[in-house]
């Protein structure tokens, strides 16, 4: 039994009964009012971590799952239980989405689902959200399949918002008024690598479920499911990756041309300047016997001088190709 005197942090917690309606959860150590109840609790409680180490419907290893300090996703299968280790986006209590990837710990037996976490998660707020409107978990694997969909769910969101902003900047590019920034394309790359690393570990944890012999019957369809979802976001992803690539290669080469353009106009001048450069230098010179110097018209005749071997050297470029675009 747990430590007298200490609670788990409880942040929320349901019963869910065989019709289908649901019960909030007074406390942890309750009488269950269904015959599955879903718990989500406050990792960062020392209560917490006290009740978990002394639950006796956790395995052992199920309990050092839930409280490890490794984050990295992962999964176990114990008998007619599993734990797992996913991945998702913390929030603020100002701001609904951050960067900030957090890990949810889940527990999950015949009659319980323990969820975990040390900051507050988007999909427990997702998860709970659709559950009060609608009464749709009844067991562990439409608990495990609801959860999932929540984390699915937030980050689709956020892959169609950066598709959207891939998508206005490549049509900014081809319109030629307002061409991307590079830096706006590195911060939607930036986070684009993030989720699909995110996905790529929970396709992952799934995945050795999956092909686990150990995985109970019932949970083994809804982990097939979860799989190729993981996968047809994950690939939703890439090809996002995909478009910014293209448009990233098309600035570049765009970047490219418009360098490669000054510099053709910066060498044509400098060839131009050159000869008159040559002629100015000469005249500039303080040493004995200089033409021109004791005439009254020296210098607009170098100066007529510089400008025609400007106009010569100009000749001499177009006759070559080098003034053709």
């Amino acid at each position: 039994m747990p430590t007298q005197g200490i609670g788990p942090g409880l942040i929320w917690g349901l019963d869910f009964s065989s019709d289908g309606a649901t019960s909030p959860v007074g406390g942890c150590d309750a009488e269950m009012t269904g015959h599955f109840r879903w718990l989500h609790l406050n990792l960062a409680d020392h209560g917490t971590r006290l009740w978990i180490a002394e639950h006796p419907a956790l395995s052992a290893q199920i309990r050092e799952l839930l409280l490890a300090s490794e984050t990295h996703q992962r999964a176990l299968v114990d008998g007619d239980g599993i734990g797992c280790v996913l991945h998702d986006f913390e929030r603020d209590f100002d701001v609904a989405d951050t960067q900030r990837i957090g890990a949810l710990r889940i527990a999950l037996a015949p009659t319980l689902m323990l969820t975990t976490r040390l900051h507050p998660l988007r999909s427990a707020d997702i998860a709970r959200h659709r559950l009060e409107r609608v009464n749709v978990a009844t067991g562990p694997a439409q608990a495990l399949d609801l959860l999932v969909s929540a984390i699915t769910s937030n980050i689709s969101d956020i892959a169609r918002s950066l598709s959207n902003d891939v998508r206005q900047a490549e049509d900014a590019f081809l319109d030629g008024h307002h061409p991307p920034a590079a830096r706006d394309l590195v911060l939607i790359r930036r986070r684009l690598a993030q989720i699909h690393g995110l996905l790529s570990g929970m396709r992952g944890v799934f995945q050795r479920l999956e092909e686990d012999e150990e995985l109970p019957a019932h949970l083994r369809p809804i982990v097939e499911k979860l799989v190729q979802r993981l996968q047809s976001l994950d690939a939703d992803i890439l090809e996002v990756q995909g478009q910014l690539r293209l448009l990233r290669d098309e600035v570049d080469i765009q970047a490219a041309q418009r360098t490669n353009r000054n510099l053709y106009i910066l060498s044509i001048i400098t060839a131009l300047m050159l000869p008159a450069t040559l002629v100015t230098g000469i005249f500039g010179m303080n040493t004995g016997g200089m033409p021109l110097a004791q005439g009254a018209h020296g210098t607009l005749v170098a100066s007529m001088i510089a400008t025609g071997a400007a106009g010569i050297t100009y000749w001499v470029l177009r006759w070559m190709g080098f003034m053709r675009q």
